[in-house]
């Protein structure tokens, strides 16, 4: 690997240590605010099911801006539409209710989840990627139990919470594994 070459890695894997690092605070946050609100969907529960996706696109935003080589531009920017989408449908499938909402947060969370699968592969060389892949893989399972969640007598929003809190560790095992990788080049 030429040094120019190892030098873009080691920066591209400290940005994505620190935006990984963000992402978990961020998603532990979110989920004891879920918890503490989802007993309905009133205004602060539709606010922030509609935040998550919202920050989604942000954290792509900063990953497609900070990824420089290792960035699979076409899946990042597919990240953002689906996320884009999301936050729109959940906004109005919450005025259809709970399963309705689960519904969309499912379709979204299989949709997105492939697509990090697919970014987490192509960067795996970076170090730090086998949790994303995990991940990526996993949110497709949740995905589909949020949907069959819906139709059932259990749904409930404080699922979400959990799948957020879970995609939060996920984000952090990869930023402690890439802190490897980002000293290699300080």
């Amino acid at each position: 690997m030429s040094a120019i070459a190892e030098a873009s890695a080691t920066d591209t894997a400290k940005a994505l240590r620190h935006l990984y690092l963000v992402r978990f605070g961020f998603a532990v946050v979110w989920a004891i605010l879920v918890l503490a609100v989802a007993t309905g969907l009133g205004p602060a529960t539709v606010a922030l099911l509609v935040l998550y996706p919202l920050f989604d696109v942000a954290a792509a935003v900063v990953d497609f801006r900070t990824s420089g080589s290792s960035r699979p531009a076409a899946a990042l920017y597919l990240n953002m539409a689906l996320s884009l989408l999301a936050a729109v449908g959940l906004g109005l499938a919450a005025t259809s209710g709970v399963p309705m909402v689960l519904r969309v947060w499912g379709a979204w969370a299989i949709a997105a989840g492939v697509v990090q699968l697919v970014v987490a592969i192509n960067r795996r060389g970076l170090g730090g990627q086998w949790a994303m892949i995990l991940s990526g893989g996993l949110s497709t399972f949740a995905g589909t139990s949020f949907i069959l969640m819906a139709g059932g007598p259990n749904a409930t929003l404080t699922a979400v919470a959990g799948y957020a809190t879970l995609g939060g560790i996920f984000f952090l095992v990869s930023a402690l594994r890439l802190r490897h990788a980002a000293k290699k080049g300080a």
